[in-house]
């Protein structure tokens, strides 16, 4: 009874969604060059910027991201290999001129140590960790989040990469052998949202593991439906963006 109630709720939301009552029509990630969706430089544009996306507006981030990648002085940053044959303090001023960064040394390194993983581990074209993994959602996770976490700094986070494979899916040309198992990507707004719908109560919003929580919820919950975890994100984002108008 209960499950079927909480169901209601998530179809009235994502019906909401599909009207344009959250909004949305551009999303954070919108501002891109428009590259060739199969490119290389595409895959690494969707991919970097995601490293430096903790506590700030994503909007914002995008914009700096697509302000950089215009500007021909500073656009190097989004190639792995030349970022490496730069200096720290050339990468640094890059990165923070348009405000990609804004912790003008952590960011910078994790910048650095990701382009460091790319080049070493795939000759600088992130695409061939897909390859590797036979774009397996589980395989990929694995390999960032356990074989190769250190090496992959808040890329491998259990918020951002599950956020991440989903924008790769939108952004590019890769097709997933198991997209059902992508998660909802657990940030601030979506776990606010999964307490507001009652899939959460308030001692788990608060809770150190409250991100994990909030996954394996809306896989219990979304089974035997016809929607997978990783739909529900973008309306659970936006109705918490928009302060929950009433289903």
């Amino acid at each position: 009874m209960v499950q079927a109630k909480l169901l209601d709720k998530v179809y009235r939301l994502m019906q909401m969604w599909k009207d344009g009552r959250l909004g949305g029509e551009v999303m954070p990630e919108d501002a891109n060059p428009h590259l060739e969706k199969s490119s290389c430089e595409n895959y690494l544009y969707f991919t970097l910027p995601m490293a430096l996306n903790y506590q700030r507006n994503s909007y914002m981030l995008w914009k700096s991201a697509l302000q950089t990648y215009q500007d021909k002085d500073t656009r190097f940053v989004f190639c792995p290999k030349h970022c490496l044959e730069r200096t720290f303090s050339e990468v640094q001023a890059a990165l923070t001129q348009y405000k990609v960064a804004l912790q003008r040394e952590k960011q910078t390194q994790n910048w650095l140590s990701l382009c460091d993983t790319f080049v070493s581990l795939f000759d600088g074209d992130i695409r061939k960790l897909f390859d590797l993994c036979g774009n397996d959602v589980d395989a990929i996770r694995n390999f960032m989040q356990v074989s190769n976490k250190k090496k992959f700094p808040y890329l491998s986070g259990t918020k951002i990469c599950n956020y991440w494979l989903y924008v790769i899916y939108q952004y590019t040309d890769r097709v997933y052998q198991n997209m059902e198992r992508l998660t909802v990507a657990p940030d601030t707004h979506v776990c606010k949202a999964s307490r507001r719908l009652g899939i959460i109560d308030d001692a788990e919003l608060a809770s150190g593991n409250v991100q994990q929580i909030v996954i394996d919820r809306w896989q219990d919950l979304l089974q035997n439906t016809p929607l997978r975890p990783i739909d529900v994100h973008t309306p659970l984002w936006l109705w918490s963006r928009n302060g929950f108008p009433a289903l």
